[in-house]
This record gives C-alpha cells, structure tokens and sequence, in this order.
C-alpha cells in the first residue's frame, strides 16, 4: 500500500488521511438519510479502536518525559474505550437490516448456520478488553464522560 501524498513537513500521513476519510463522511452521511445501521456502526467502532490503540502507544511513550501529558492521553485513551463500548452497544440494539421486524438485540445463534453474522465488532471489542484491563482501573472506566481530571498549564 502505497502512503498518502505528502509535504516534507507532514509525518504522520496515514493519519490525515484518516482524518480526511472521517471529515468527509460526516459532511455527506447525512445525504443518505435515515437512521445508523450495523455497518455503519461496525465501521465507526473499528475506527475507535484503533484510536485507542494509537492513544495507548502514545501514552505509554510519552508518560516517562511528560507525565503531565501523558495523563491527558490516558484520560483521552479512557474516553476513547467509553465510546467504543457504546457504540460497541448501540450495535447490538440495532436490528439487523435484513429482518425489518427483528426485535433489538443479538440474533438468536441457534437460528444461524454460520454463527452470528456480527462476530467481527465482538472479537475486536473483547481484544481490545485486554488493552483496556491492563491499563485503566473499573473507576476510571465508569467515571462519567465529562469533566478533565488534570489541570492545564500553558
């Protein structure tokens, strides 16, 4: 795979590509109407996840020169896994787009040849778990979505 075009100045281009990708979405998802499906959703918790890891290296890098930034990205890498896990939730209560009628939830494995067709968000959700066991207390993760728990210097 060949990288982004680039500046001389810019380092991290995968990124802005990403960021891009995310930007572009957004100005044109609402387009297409109606309410998230379970693709959607799949798409944007893959997206977190893989935030979090990113915020997670960088955490684990910077702490040792820069304490006091590497707590902001710990709280960031915090905040991350809370959305991921209900985003991770909102998928599962979505009804499947083939079965209109379908009540909200995981669809019954035993109706399924092949196991449930959203495996994929569940295995990258419970992979994630160990990155985010090893790293944050239960408080942490419960704490609520609002509020900084350092202070800002400038």
């Amino acid at each position: 795979m060949t990288p982004p075009p680039t500046t001389n100045s810019e380092t991290h281009p995968y990124l802005r590509a990403a960021g891009a990708g995310i930007r572009r979405h957004t100005t044109t998802s609402h387009l297409a109407g109606g309410a998230a499906d379970r693709t959607h959703l799949d798409l944007l918790h893959a997206h977190l996840i893989a935030c979090h890891h990113l915020v997670d290296q960088l955490d684990t890098a910077t702490r040792p020169s820069s304490p006091t930034a590497g707590r902001h990205l710990a709280t960031a890498r915090t905040r991350l896994w809370q959305s991921a896990a209900a985003v991770h939730d909102a998928f599962h209560t979505v009804p499947p787009a083939d079965r209109a009628d379908a009540a909200p939830g995981c669809d019954p494995p035993a109706r399924l040849v092949g196991g449930p067709p959203f495996v994929t968000i569940c295995q990258r959700h419970q992979a994630a778990v160990h990155t985010v066991r090893r790293t944050t207390t239960s408080a942490e993760i419960d704490a609520p979505l609002h509020g900084h728990t350092t202070a800002c210097t400038r």
